[in-house]
């Protein structure tokens, strides 16, 4: 390993907390230093590479090219290094473990299971923040992340929990039980929208529907959205494992299904050593993930 080719750690660490939380500022909060202090450090680290990192020609600071791959790089370095020390420490087991995940998700698959885990690790203290926003795993200190998509967010570990298939549904009050809307026609329904997503209004443009809903859509947090659509009150776009009790009990129709193999539900966490109760948990995700995962596939 090339020592002498690593510019001075406080530089790094200066230019780390930028790119983390945006400007100099929060940076100097983060690190116990002043502002002026940071932006000292980061003109010495241009200096030392001989790199332009930062673009100052706006009202803000931006990252170069240079400086978001530098950026990734020392997220994950210094992440890990973070994550051996506090393991080592054991500082990080007094806190809850958190939990990040869609509001539908906890509401369906989620807490109806947490009481098995909670039976196997009583000592264990959970803390679930169930949001559509996709929280930061380093800057939120959120231990693990559950995220609908494919897997592909850079800089962080993912391994599938559970695939399904996105279906289309409606009550039979609202499209009746003959034919199935077709898409066209689709667009003449209120859409409902979980809150923060733009998921019916992305499946619309997918199919053609270039225009979107044209009686307009609502947004309402996810379990208030399948009871929405249970009333007959819209149609909406969801996980076909959330509805398919409703769709066997004939409370909800299966207008279309769209399966993609490679999207579903992912278990996402930071590199490196996890704690043990987060092991502990992870754990317990994998062995319900991996129950229902098969059951979803032996239906599709």
């Amino acid at each position: 390993m090339n020592w002498r080719a690593l510019p001075p750690l406080s530089s790094l660490r200066a230019f780390a907390a930028f790119a983390q939380t945006g400007n100099v500022v929060a940076a100097g909060e983060a690190l116990g230093v002043s502002h002026a202090a940071i932006s000292q450090q980061l003109r010495a680290l241009e200096a030392h590479l001989d790199l332009k990192l930062l673009d100052r020609t706006g009202r803000a600071m931006e990252l170069t090219r240079a400086g978001e791959r530098l950026s990734l790089a020392l997220d994950a370095g210094f992440a890990r290094m973070i994550d051996a020390v506090v393991e080592l420490t054991g500082a990080a087991d007094a806190r809850p473990l958190q939990i990040t995940t869609t509001p539908t998700f906890a509401a369906f698959w989620l807490m109806p299971r947490l009481p098995g885990f909670r039976a196997e690790h009583p000592k264990v203290d959970l803390m679930l923040n169930p949001t559509p926003a996709v929280v930061s795993l380093t800057k939120e200190g959120v231990d693990v992340a559950i995220r609908h998509g494919s897997g592909d967010w850079a800089g962080l570990e993912a391994e599938p929990l559970l695939r399904s298939p996105m279906v289309v549904v409606a009550a039979p009050s609202l499209v009746g039980s003959g034919a199935l809307p077709t898409f066209e026609a689709l667009a003449d329904y209120a859409w409902l929208e979980e809150f923060g997503t733009t998921e019916a209004g992305n499946w619309l443009q997918r199919h053609g529907v270039s225009d979107g809903a044209r009686t307009g859509s609502m947004q309402l947090p996810g379990n208030l959205m399948l009871d929405a659509v249970r009333d007959g009150q819209g149609v909406a776009v969801t996980v076909r494992a959330f509805v398919e009790r409703d769709i066997e009990a004939g409370r909800l129709r299966e207008i279309h299904t769209e399966d993609a193999p490679d999207r579903g539900y992912y278990i996402v966490t930071r590199p490196g050593v996890a704690r043990p109760a987060l092991r502990d948990f992870l754990r317990w995700l994998r062995r319900e993930g991996k129950r229902d995962d098969a059951t979803c596939r032996s239906q599709t």
